[in-house]
């Protein structure tokens, strides 16, 4: 994650303090003299959390009732969290509204769901105002497509650009509200700055409200570099919901938040990206 960063660190405003939130007293540290609190850190992916849930139970639960409890002690006026459209669980319903949820189907959205409730208590009990941002499936340029745990945008965006065909889970009729990192950038900030009082202390889809198949998603970026491969399937994947699709009514009402990158857009730019990575690793002909 240091190359995603690179770019801000000769920024003076900008301070990288390298720590682990199950560290409650580094958690003290860097809440010290801070008003707004932006929370990202997790550890993602339902199946790294099937595959061992006591850690992302310690990072996910324990290390964000760290950064509340930090926050708390240290006086913030506002955290906003990112919260996870897997807490929808079971719940059939279409598009996902933010009072209707299911039973959970993964270690990991039982830790999102409960970073929910705590924050719920956290502001009755000591009035720390939050806004928790449930995001659907976020991607764009920078999302690592290596490792087992790699989300699917950055694996078929490399394999279609390196001319492999990538593995789909299931028949590839799964389909979910891709959402361009862009978008999500957005919601953090109209949260933190939101004026209006009935915006705080409540839960929002962050989606672009758009439903696209794992099968759309791949002719996609197929058809962007005029490539005729086609997937391999694979098994159904543990723990994943088959269909998700957000309702962001309650955000545009709200919060004012309005998407501002397509995933068609936003599916481009990535590419793009990609692309232009695959370039600066080829070995120099030259040399």
């Amino acid at each position: 994650f240091y190359s995603n960063i690179s770019e801000f660190v000769s920024n003076p405003r900008f301070e990288f303090i390298e720590a682990d939130i199950r560290d409650y007293d580094a958690c003290l540290k860097f809440c010290e003299g801070i008003d707004l609190i932006s929370h990202q850190a997790a550890l993602g992916s339902v199946p790294r959390s099937i595959k061992d849930p006591l850690t992302t139970n310690a990072v996910n639960i324990t290390g964000t009732l760290n950064v509340f409890t930090a926050a708390k002690e240290q006086g913030v006026k506002r955290i906003v969290f990112a919260a996870s459209s897997s807490t929808y669980g079971d719940h059939p319903g279409l598009p996902k509204v933010e009072h209707l949820i299911g039973n959970p189907l993964s270690p990991y959205a039982v830790t999102k769901f409960v970073n929910e409730l705590y924050a719920q208590v956290y502001a009755s009990m000591y009035q720390l105002d939050y806004i928790g941002l449930r995001y659907f499936n976020i991607f764009g340029p920078r999302q690592n497509p290596k490792g087992a745990y790699a989300a699917v945008i950055p694996l078929f965006a490399e394999a279609v650009l390196k001319g492999e065909a990538p593995t789909i889970n299931g028949d590839g009729s799964h389909s979910r509200d891709f959402t361009f990192v862009g978008n999500a950038v957005l919601a953090n900030k109209l949260a933190l700055f939101s004026k209006n009082t009935d915006a705080v202390n409540q839960i929002y889809n962050i989606a672009c409200g758009e439903q696209t198949s794992l099968l759309q998603l791949f002719d996609f970026l197929a058809n962007e570099i005029e490539s005729n491969l086609r997937p391999v399937h694979g098994p159904d994947r543990k723990g994943d919901v088959k269909h998700s699709l957000a309702d962001i009514s309650k955000a545009r009402k709200l919060l004012g938040y309005e998407p501002a990158v397509t995933i068609q857009d936003g599916l481009k730019r990535t590419l793009k990206w990609y692309q232009q990575q695959l370039e600066k690793d080829k070995p120099n002909s030259n040399q």
